[in-house]
C-alpha cells in the first residue's frame, strides 16, 4: 500500500496544497487520487499565481483573455474556475461514496475583502453559485469581519474552509462562527446534515516566527503542541442540532522550513481521525518515499501543554502571535492576488 494510502484508514483525510491545470489534464490529479487517497484539493492566490506564470495549459487562454472587456479579477476567475469545475467533477464520486465527508475542493475570495464582511458575504455567495458543485468549499480568511462572514455564509448553506488561523482565540472564534451559522439555519427550519466546513490551522509558520525566540530544548515544538491541545478540545466538542457535522480541523502549511526538521514532521507528528491535512505536492512526494503512517495526534497530551506552559512562562502569548502571523498571512497572499491580476491585466 502507498504510505501516503495508509493514512486514510487511521481516519484522516489527506489534500492536496496544489491545482495546476497541467495536474488535471496529464491525469496526475487522477493518479494521486487512484494510488494515495488524496481526498481533496486547497488553492490560494499564491497557488494560481506560480500555475498562471508558469502552466502552459494557462499561457493562450490567459492571452485571449486580456482583450475581454471585464476587469482583472474576472478575467482571472474566468481562467481558473473550470479548473475548480473540474476539480471537483474529479472528486464528486469520493463525495458521494463519503456522504459529503470529503472530496471537497476551495477557492478563496478576494483578500481584498478580508476586513469586508459583508463584501466577503458577497462573494462568498457568488462564486458558491457559479462553481455551482456541492464538493466546493470557498475559503474565507479567520479575520474579525471574515467570522461574521463565516457564519452568514453557513447559515446560507455554503460550505466553508477558513483559513489563516495561527492562534487559539482566532481557532475558537471560527468555531463559534461555525456553531452560531448551524444553530441559525436550523432554527431557520433548514437541513443543515450536509453542511461541511473546515478550520484550517497554519502549522509550519508558528514554529518558524517562534523558534528565534526559544531556548533549544523548546525549538521545533510548539506547532505540533498546539494542535495536539486543540485536536484534544476538539474531540470534546458539544454535539450540533439537526445531525450537523463538526467542523474539521484542517492542519495547513505543512511543509517543513527548517532543513534541521525531518521533512514530513508535520505530517507524521498530526494523524489523527476525523481531521484533513492539506501538502504540497513536494511534501506528499517526501512522504510516499519514506513517510510512517501512525496514529499520533492524540499522542503526548501532557507534553504538549507542558510545551506551552513553557511558552506562558517566558511571556509568549500565542494569540498575539497569531494575530502577527495572520497579518503576515493576509499580506502574503493580498501581494500575491495583486501579482496575478496583474498576469492577466
Amino acid at each position: 500500500m502507498s504510505r501516503i494510502k495508509a493514512i486514510a484508514p487511521l481516519g484522516q483525510q489527506i489534500w492536496l496544497d496544489n491545482l495546476t491545470r497541467q495536474l488535471l489534464d496529464s491525469g496526475e490529479l487522477a493518479g494521486w487520487i487512484a494510488d494515495d487517497a488524496i481526498a481533496g484539493v486547497t488553492s490560494n492566490p499564491a497557488i494560481f499565481y506560480n500555475a498562471i506564470r508558469s502552466d502552459p495549459g494557462y499561457q493562450a487562454e490567459a492571452a485571449r483573455l486580456k482583450s475581454a472587456a471585464v476587469d482583472p479579477e474576472k478575467r482571472f476567475e474566468t481562467l481558473v474556475l473550470p479548473d475548480i469545475r473540474r476539480a471537483c467533477e474529479l472528486f464528486a464520486p469520493l463525495h458521494t461514496a463519503s456522504q459529503g465527508r470529503a472530496g471537497f475542493v476551495s477557492f478563496e475570495v478576494a483578500p481584498e475583502l478580508a476586513d469586508d464582511a459583508a463584501g466577503t458575504l458577497a462573494a462568498a455567495r457568488r462564486l458558491w453559485q457559479e462553481i455551482d458543485r456541492p464538493n466546493a468549499m470557498i475559503k474565507i480568511p479567520a479575520t474579525t469581519a471574515g467570522l461574521t462572514a463565516i457564519a452568514d455564509a453557513i447559515a446560507e448553506g455554503i460550505n466553508v474552509n477558513v483559513t489563516l488561523i495561527f492562534g487559539p482565540a482566532q481557532l475558537a472564534g471560527v468555531q463559534a462562527a461555525y456553531r452560531a451559522g448551524i444553530e441559525r439555519r436550523f432554527a431557520a427550519g433548514q437541513p443543515v446534515d450536509r453542511i461541511a466546513s473546515v478550520a484550517s490551522v497554519f502549522i509550519s509558520r508558528l514554529d518558524s516566527l517562534l523558534d528565534p525566540r526559544l531556548p533549544a530544548e523548546l525549538q521545533g515544538k510548539t506547532a505540533i503542541a498546539f494542535a495536539r491541545n486543540e485536536y484534544a478540545r476538539w474531540q470534546q466538542s458539544a454535539a450540533l442540532p439537526g445531525g450537523a457535522r463538526q467542523q474539521m480541523l484542517l492542519w495547513a502549511s505543512t511543509s517543513t522550513k527548517n532543513p534541521a526538521y525531518r521533512d514530513v514532521i508535520y505530517v507524521e507528528e498530526l494523524i489523527g481521525a476525523g481531521t484533513v491535512n492539506t501538502v504540497p505536492d513536494v511534501t506528499l512526494t517526501a512522504f510516499r518515499d519514506h513517510g510512517e503512517a501512525a496514529a499520533t495526534l492524540g499522542r503526548q497530551l501532557e507534553s504538549a501543554q507542558a510545551q506551552l506552559a513553557a511558552l506562558a512562562a517566558l511571556g509568549i502569548d500565542l494569540d498575539a502571535v497569531g494575530e502577527e502571523l495572520q497579518q503576515a498571512g493576509l499580506k502574503q497572499f493580498a501581494e500575491a492576488f495583486a501579482k496575478l491580476l496583474e498576469l492577466v491585466q
